[in-house]
């Protein structure tokens, strides 16, 4: 990943204009870090496959990265979670103000796309690639989860609603990180099975946000915690006792799921999703 890393460093949006804040604000939540975790998914099975594919696979997985930080963008504005930190880092709104944050959110979104129209793959893997991000990303995906979350608050819903609505707000995203790895190597009879571990990969990694909501503190965190009671949270629905069950019990199915890939696959993303899956105990 620190391949990855001085990749996206390397490549950071550019800007020139008159504009004084503008190529900085671009580039802040970039450098600002996080998980990386959707590229790490997929650069974790193109190495499984094709290691020689990296290089170009670093376009894909900056892509998902871009689209990735403009949600986050978004989703920390006052008019949706109005939060301060985000990163360990204060929010483009803050920093700057609002109007650069939903702008800066804006383009890093669209760019995302320029990067996968560049990258140095075949035209029909690119076409394929920019259609997974472009259907999981947008309006029947993350940004359909965004608005029934941002509708429904205050407005609790039954645990099967939730599931939907955290679906497609935060595991179609990750599911797609998986399944464009597939696509990059040529075995998308494979990435559809991936994708379908992804959906209940994402729905565990949001049932950890929602527990680490309520079990760390901001500094802990990286960003505003203790912030969901309006929203349709899985803890706030569940419980915290119930929402570590429901955590445990996706856990130990994907842990048996992620068994059953071939080796090569499974050694290269076990000590990646090993982590990801138990960090909520």
């Amino acid at each position: 990943m620190q391949n990855f890393e001085n990749f996206l460093l390397n490549s950071l949006p550019t800007s020139k204009s008159i504009h004084p804040t503008y190529e900085e604000a671009l580039r802040k939540m970039l450098i600002a870090g996080g998980k990386r975790f959707r590229p790490a998914l997929l650069l974790g099975v193109v190495n499984a496959y094709n290691p020689l594919l990296i290089g170009g696979a670093h376009h894909a997985a900056y892509a998902i990265e871009l689209l990735h930080t403009y949600s986050l963008i978004h989703d920390d504005l006052p008019a949706m979670d109005n939060s301060p930190l985000r990163r360990g880092e204060p929010t483009l709104h803050v920093i700057f103000d609002e109007v650069t944050a939903i702008l800066a959110g804006d383009a890093l979104n669209t760019y995302s796309f320029e990067v996968l129209s560049n990258a140095p793959f075949s035209d029909y893997t690119r076409v394929e690639l920019i259609r997974e991000l472009a259907t999981n990303g947008g309006l029947n995906g993350m940004v359909l989860g965004q608005a029934i979350d941002c509708y429904f608050e205050n407005k609790p819903l039954g645990i099967e609603d939730v599931k939907i609505l955290h679906t497609n707000k935060t595991a179609k995203l990750i599911a797609a990180s998986l399944k464009m790895g597939a696509i990059i190597v040529g075995r998308e009879k494979l990435g559809e099975k991936l994708y379908d571990f992804g959906i209940k990969l994402g729905l565990l990694f949001q049932i950890q946000d929602d527990i680490l909501d309520v079990t760390l503190s901001s500094q802990e965190a990286g960003k505003l915690t203790n912030n969901d009671e309006a929203k349709n949270s899985f803890v706030t629905l569940l419980g915290l006792d119930s929402a570590l069950k429901e955590a445990n019990d996706l856990a130990d199915e994907l842990i048996v799921e992620l068994n059953s890939f071939d080796e090569k696959l499974k050694n290269e993303l076990s000590p990646l999703l090993t982590q990801y899956i138990n960090r909520h105990k």
